[in-house]
């Protein structure tokens, strides 16, 4: 067969990740936060975007308008034969006090000129200046002061123990050697040193380094310093004289403590059944971690991407958060404008073409974001309504694949879609992934259950509990069949270890620790 060169016209599809294209996916799984740093990165870069404050937007005064159409509505009946809104209004909102002084013919305003009077003030030029700063309560703007603006900043761990060195250490070597140890403080307030390393680093004796370390033991927050938990206990006890061997021989075994064994706990202390209880309500009262105090970093409040309402005809009505909407505007005027001084520049106007590109895309894209969550959290309020009306106990099972076939969308984007991603619902804010558990079968051959639900099943079984009928893991797995939830018994001690929940030997000897030190 001979070989030749010969033309074929073929057709075919392929997908193509272009960088948008990415950028779009990667805008599917930002949360809030990611998501208004990247626009304003975009509006940053590029001159036609910019952003849309709430006042644009009509959402302000939609709601002003609203709750005025409401306050005349209800003040007049919402008929004309009252005699019109303006009227209704002004009634409305006039104040008894006004109403009994036309009545009376009493004129109250000038009783208190001293005080009513601005320039009567005592220092005319302070107040100028209250006026003049920006937030004041005289400004034209009528906001008022942030008091956040106004609190103390809090010290820090370090700045604390800072402050106590020139009480406490007179030399400057000691003094080197405590801010040196300072350094290596953990936010909890712990030293992880060696003090051989320590004393090498400074060129002191070794002995030194522990001299000094024994000082700063004795700063506040008392168990500072501290070099493991049992050392940390053990500070906080000497300094309330309360270390004595009975406690020492307790706190060198926290691991006795942390299983409940409090029969070797007796005989290790030496102590009878009472004073153990004593020891252990001394336990309780320090701090493992005193340095978490001078902690200084933000909470940082979640904002809910989806507000779940319930609906007047008893549905649900899912809506967007507007807070958590990105609100940009393509500024058409300006590139209209900018175009005409430019035409005769190929270089501006390409830049102008690729600036407006850009922005329609990423309009585009945040509303395609927007409908896909819409969508997704729509099917996930359609399939949950158990959950909605009834608590966690009517939890359905779900996967990713019954809402990604619902709503015609691939598993992936789904999942994009429900990550870092909050709904505020009438039974709290959960998370999207919340609502995605995994199906256990039923012992009636009924409806599957969601883990979420028997995890909170077990939890409500075993924090009901008393000291004398403490539930092991086969009681609980009896107990769920009656319900008709059919689960092994590895299963609920894996449930149970994820909740932290300890076994029910260990829960005996908690409650009857507990029982008896409460007198029953």
């Amino acid at each position: 067969m001979a070989l030749s060169a010969s033309l074929h016209l073929r057709q075919s599809q392929s997908l193509v990740m272009t960088p948008q294209l990415m950028q779009s996916i990667q805008l599917l799984q930002m949360t809030h936060l990611e998501l208004g740093q990247f626009i304003a990165q975009e509006v940053e870069k590029n001159p036609l975007l910019e952003f849309q404050s709430a006042e644009e937007t009509g959402i302000g005064s939609d709601r002003s308008e609203r709750d005025e159409a409401s306050l005349a509505n209800e003040a007049g009946g919402g008929t004309e034969e009252s005699g019109g809104h303006g009227d209704l209004y002004d009634s409305a909102t006039s104040s008894p006090g006004e109403r009994l002084s036309e009545e009376l013919d009493a004129d109250f305003a000038n009783v208190f000129q001293d005080d009513t009077a601005p320039q009567r003030a005592d220092a005319p030029e302070l107040l100028g200046q209250w006026k003049s700063m920006p937030g004041a309560g005289g400004s034209d703007d009528g906001e008022g002061y942030d008091l956040d603006d106004f609190v103390a900043g809090r010290k820090t761990l370090r700045e604390t123990l800072l402050e106590q060195i020139p009480f406490a250490l007179a030399g400057a070597r000691d003094r080197l050697i405590a801010q040196h140890l300072i350094d290596q403080l953990d936010e909890a307030g712990y030293l992880h040193a060696e003090i051989g390393e320590t004393a090498a680093r400074l060129g002191v004796a070794a002995e030194e380094v522990t001299r000094v370390l024994f000082v700063l033991q004795q700063f506040d927050p008392p168990g500072v310093f501290a070099r493991s938990l049992s050392e940390c206990l053990a500070i906080q006890l000497r300094l309330r004289n309360r270390l004595d061997p009975a406690m020492e021989a307790l706190v060198a075994n926290l691991e006795l403590l942390a299983r409940r064994d409090f029969a070797s706990l007796k005989k290790i202390c030496g102590v009878d059944e009472e004073d153990l209880v004593d020891m252990l309500a001394e336990i309780r009262k320090l701090d493992p971690k005193p340095g978490t105090s001078f902690e200084t970093s933000v909470t940082e409040a979640i904002i809910p991407d989806v507000v779940v309402r319930s609906a007047p005809d008893g549905g649900w009505l899912v809506e967007l958060n507007p807070d958590a909407l990105p609100r940009v505007l393509v500024n058409h005027d300006y590139f209209a404008e900018v175009s005409r001084h430019s035409r005769k520049n190929s270089a501006e106007q390409a830049f102008l073409s690729e600036c407006m590109q850009n922005a329609n895309w990423l309009t585009r894209s945040l509303d395609q974001r927007a409908r896909t969550i819409m969508k997704v959290a729509s099917e996930i309020v359609r399939q949950q309504d158990a959950f909605l009306i009834h608590g966690v106990d009517h939890l359905r099972p779900l996967n990713l694949r019954i809402v990604a076939d619902a709503i015609k969308m691939h598993e992936s984007t789904v999942s994009r879609v429900t990550s870092n991603k909050y709904m505020l619902t009438p039974r709290g804010l959960f998370e999207l992934k919340y609502f995605f558990t995994v199906s256990i079968g039923s012992a009636e051959n009924g409806d599957a259950h969601s883990a979420e639900s028997v995890r909170h099943r077990i939890r409500t079984m075993i924090s009901q509990e008393s000291a004398d009928a403490v539930l092991s893991d086969d009681d609980i797995v009896a107990a769920l069949k009656q319900a008709g939830v059919d689960i092994a018994r590895r299963t609920v001690a894996k449930y149970r270890e994820a909740m932290n929940i300890p076994s029910s030997v260990q829960r005996r000897r908690e409650k009857r620790a507990l029982a008896k030190a409460a007198g029953f």
